[in-house]
């Protein structure tokens, strides 16, 4: 596996996602070929395009839950090209963060245990995980929740749990699946808050997957993913 070991050729600690050429096919049908995008930390980056264009797709070949076709991605310092699927997952826990529209939350864990469980799976030991999970969730204004279970909390507190669960490793990219899609106007301005406030705090890169003008507008930069292309706008 020596491509996981060759160093990120745009080489700064500042870049948070690149990724070159990447092609992704199901069947006879192409989504999208020819992406090329690099995001760097702090960086806030909209997705954009029409349902079935692809958008979490992409996200997901560039996360490294789908395998591409073609092309190349770097998280970081690391090249998910030709990782097995231990190595893939290890890469996933420890670099990446994902915030999903339907939260996601394990429903027979607390919002605390929610948010501990990545810590857990890194083998963390416990008074670093019991301090990180408490300042995040006083962060996330939700401490008072946190021994309820995701049944007994709104679409907004279940949204700001998953935020602190996505950040809670410390990873240098997030990656936002539609994540005001489920929520009322005042719930979703408030997690865009959390989301441009956290990205900055934390050092990390945001790649957010919306179909919303208002979400995008948080972004540095957007871009549209149409007829497999992938343009700025």
């Amino acid at each position: 596996m020596h491509s996981s070991q060759q160093q990120n050729p745009s080489s700064s600690s500042v870049t948070a996602l690149k990724c070159s050429g990447i092609a992704k096919s199901f069947g006879s049908r192409s989504l999208f070929s020819g992406i090329n995008l690099e995001l760097r930390r702090r960086e806030m980056v909209a997705l954009l395009g029409a349902s079935g264009s692809g958008k979490s797709t992409l996200l997901h070949c560039l996360s490294g839950v789908l395998p591409t076709d073609e092309g190349t991605t770097w998280i970081g310092e690391q090249s998910l090209d030709n990782l097995n699927r231990e190595q893939l997952a290890q890469c996933r826990r420890t670099k990446i963060g994902t915030v999903f529209q339907f939260f996601h939350l394990m429903p027979t864990l607390t919002a605390a245990e929610n948010v501990e469980l990545p810590l857990q799976l890194l083998g963390n030991p416990r008074a670093v995980r019991e301090n990180r999970v408490q300042e995040l969730l006083e962060r996330m204004g939700i401490a008072h929740r946190a021994n309820a279970f995701p049944s007994a909390l709104s679409g907004g507190e279940m949204q700001r749990v998953a935020i602190a669960r996505a950040i809670a490793h410390r990873p240098p990219i997030i990656f936002a699946d539609e994540p005001t899609g489920n929520l009322d106007q005042n719930s979703g301005q408030e997690v865009l808050r959390l989301l441009t406030e956290i990205t900055q705090e934390e050092n990390a890169a945001l790649l957010m997957v919306t179909h919303s003008e208002e979400a995008a507008a948080i972004c540095q930069r957007s871009y549209k993913l149409e007829e497999g292309m992938l343009t700025a706008v």
